[in-house]
């Protein structure tokens, strides 16, 4: 069976990058655009594309990790601004911030306000076994690499490139 309908993820079905849900994700911070949220592992073990839609089990233990994650969004805002922040001083502005490296004038990011507007194109949310979500970020000043924030049990636990977490 390729679609299932659940009361609250609705229609769930195998999509690009793993089982998908009719619910999308969207918030002020990310100009409001609605992105979709998958659910569960996109492989399993062995490499292999999981080909079986979550349990009813499952299902409900994503919705749990989901509605404790909107009912501390503002703290988990903050604590993704925050952590973007300092990957960027760590890895990113001893290039941005000299003329000599990036062969541009630097871009004088100096806060968390600064740097918000480099993180505000979101890609999706992941949400997985262990009470685990994943919010995925195309970063403006790395493209290629995006940005990955992993929460577990509503703790900011890693950040790192799409699919380093």
């Amino acid at each position: 069976m390729n679609v299932r309908n659940n009361t609250f993820w609705k229609n769930i079905a195998f999509d690009w990058a793993g089982v998908s849900s009719e619910v999308a994700f969207s918030h002020p911070f990310f100009d409001n655009q609605e992105v979709e949220i998958f659910l569960g592992e996109e492989f399993d073990e062995e490499g292999e594309e999981v080909g079986t839609l979550p349990t009813e089990e499952e299902l409900k233990a994503y919705e749990n990790t989901y509605k404790a994650f909107l009912e501390n969004i503002a703290q988990h805002l903050s604590a993704i601004q925050q952590a973007a922040y300092q990957r960027y001083r760590e890895v990113y502005a001893a290039y941005y911030e000299s003329e000599e490296k990036s062969g541009a004038p630097p871009l004088q990011i100096t806060s968390v306000e600064a740097h918000n507007p480099y993180i505000k194109e979101l890609l999706y949310l992941k949400i997985t076994e262990d009470n685990t979500l994943r919010v995925l970020i195309r970063y403006q000043l790395d493209e290629e690499h995006g940005l990955e924030f992993k929460f577990v049990n509503g703790k900011l636990v890693t950040i790192g490139g799409i699919a380093e977490t």
